[in-house]
């Protein structure tokens, strides 16, 4: 544990370092140590690195060696415009020197998919823990001596450009291959993966890539619906910079951006001061600055939110905006008071004249201004787990104020809400019916589901199986639902390069992207997941117009086994697999 907690201040320390920018600070990170002890029996077998093919379902664990080779040659199958993903792993018995990953082209006759779209990063590893003691879930207050703590391989380090690997430990390496949507024939693309050791070759890797005659839209062009929240005040606080300032933003560039090429389509703004009452490490201040001046009057001010949301549109995500909340966590609404130069609270609940006016005001000087800058479309006014009462109680109100609002919540089914609701998103664990989902669609209302600290699977924690977070698109397909909403893409903890718990929920649980705009071996999973619900989207609707009534039963066919009750039995890697293999008929 004296070794675990140097650790842990040195990247305190790396943090606090003057005379670095923060993007360098970012990039000198050493992982924790490995609670496991190696068991030095285990690499008595190796006596010489073995660098194999591996498996993107498999976090790899670093003390042990992996010595099979039953892949010669990775194969994998993908439709143009379509990005996948392989892994493969070093195990070495030796100290390995300034170790560097080259990908060259893959060729096919004339045509190449360009080594510019390969992206490899060494997977780094991370602490996390496991499920609650009774299996069900993380949800809770977590004190770390009571969970099991291991590092597993999750960060994708794409940052870091060479790596030295300590002898007697396995280091994954994870490769992400964009097949371009133009210019490419269908057929197989070869290329050679090279693994060097200061310079010198030490391993060779076949790669081959077919290419199928079928075109996956762009990102920004994709049905699915996904929500993943984001959280600029952690990037702020991670690098010590001031909210909102160019260097804020330069910094958060490249994790929205990543959001964006995964076909994020919601801009999470915060209109309130903390409206989940401060649950993340680092709390969600107001981007709206609400003052009831001396004379009485009230004055907000949009500068913050018009920054952030034209921010995260030059990103990419521009299909909608959802404002927290009218109704948080707790029911006290922070503003600055003029005449006494003091923030002050007001208390008041849904339902009560006094809240009715305090957000009436607030919501028509919203309105004119969202209308000016042409958002009040794309704008919802957001809900986050609220009960029948308080939601009936707030639509009156905003509908008072507007009644063209939209408006949305993630949060559990009720069925007097699916009128009111543009976009509504509730748990795995509840459904809503087909008829209600048709309705939905032709209304052109956006219908999706998530998952929290609730599910212990499917899930994206960091002890969770990979298969799992590809699970997730898949079953939005098998229910037709829009798509998929998770709370947290960057909320990070204290150290998120180092360690992925947090007090109150599992690890991992608070983010999906790193800083640096490191991605996840999760994160790449949800992404084939969200690949694999527009093959099907596109399948459906080219067979519902040819009338092809077997193409369509096929389809559903393949999508049968999914089920989240079956997990346990039945890994989510074995449903995911046979499916993919199913689908790559087409």
């Amino acid at each position: 544990m004296k070794e675990m907690k140097k650790y842990l201040m040195m990247g305190a320390l790396l943090l606090t370092m003057t005379g670095m920018k923060a993007q360098e600070v970012s990039e000198l990170y050493q992982e924790l140590p490995n609670p496991v002890a190696t068991d030095a029996s285990r690499w008595a077998i190796i006596s010489t690195p073995k660098i194999v093919w591996g498996s993107t379902d498999v976090r790899y664990e670093k003390e042990i060696p992996v010595v099979n080779a039953p892949i010669q040659v990775m194969s994998l199958t993908a439709w143009k415009g379509e990005k996948v993903s392989a892994q493969f792993v070093i195990s070495t018995n030796r100290d390995l020197k300034n170790v560097s990953v080259e990908v060259n082209d893959l060729v096919a006759k004339n045509y190449k998919i360009s080594k510019w779209n390969i992206q490899r990063g060494f997977v780094r590893y991370v602490m996390t823990d496991e499920l609650n003691k009774d299996g069900k879930g993380t949800c809770g207050y977590r004190n770390n001596a009571d969970f099991d703590s291991t590092l597993v391989a999750d960060v994708i380090d794409h940052v870091t450009p060479t790596l030295d690997i300590k002898a007697n430990t396995t280091q994954p390496v994870w490769l992400s291959i964009k097949v371009p949507s133009e210019n490419i024939i269908k057929g197989r693309y070869n290329g050679v993966v090279t693994v060097k050791e200061d310079g010198k070759v030490i391993a060779e890797l076949p790669l081959m890539v077919t290419v199928k005659n079928r075109t996956l839209p762009e990102p920004s062009e994709w049905a699915f619906h996904l929500d993943l929240w984001q959280n600029p005040y952690s990037v702020a606080r991670y690098y010590k910079v001031e909210p909102f300032s160019q260097e804020h933003f330069d910094l958060m560039r490249p994790i929205m951006k990543r959001y964006a090429d995964a076909g994020g389509k919601v801009i999470t703004a915060s209109i309130m001061h903390k409206p989940w009452n401060g649950q993340t490490y680092d709390h969600f201040e107001s981007m709206v600055t609400w003052m009831k001046k001396a004379d009485g009057t009230w004055d907000f001010d949009f500068a913050v939110f018009d920054m952030w949301v034209e921010f995260m549109m030059s990103c990419g995500v521009k299909k909608e905006i959802n404002c927290y909340s009218m109704v948080p966590w707790r029911l006290s609404f922070q503003y600055f008071d003029q005449a006494s130069n003091t923030f002050k609270f007001f208390n008041g609940k849904p339902g009560e004249p006094a809240y009715e006016e305090f957000w009436t005001r607030m919501l028509k000087a919203f309105a004119k201004h969202l209308k000016e800058k042409g958002w009040f479309e794309i704008t919802h006014i957001a809900m986050d787990e609220r009960g029948l009462k308080d939601m009936l109680a707030t639509i009156d109100v905003v509908k008072k104020a507007d009644q063209d609002f939209k408006l949305s919540l993630a949060g559990t089914y009720h069925k007097e809400l699916l009128e009111h609701l543009d976009d509504y998103c509730i748990t795995l664990a509840e459904k809503f019916t087909p008829e209600e989902i048709a309705q939905r669609k032709a209304d052109g209302k956006v219908t999706t589901y998530y998952t929290c600290c609730t599910e212990p699977r499917p899930n994206t924690f960091t002890f969770s199986p990979l298969a799992e977070a590809e699970w997730l698109g898949w079953w939005a397909a098998k229910i037709n639902v829009d798509g998929y909403l998770r709370w947290a893409l960057n909320s990070w903890v204290k150290n998120p390069l180092l360690d992925s718990r947090f007090s109150a929920w599992g690890g991992g649980d608070c983010y999906l992207l790193y800083p640096g705009g490191r991605s996840s071996t999760r994160f790449e999973r949800l992404i084939e997941g969200i690949q694999a619900y527009e093959k099907i989207r596109i399948l459906r609707e080219e067979f519902t117009k040819k009338g092809n009534k077997s193409g369509l039963k096929q389809i559903d066919k393949i999508l049968e086994p999914f089920n989240e009750f079956n997990l346990v039995e039945v890994p989510a890697s074995t449903v995911v697999n046979r499916a993919k293999q199913s689908l790559s008929r087409y």
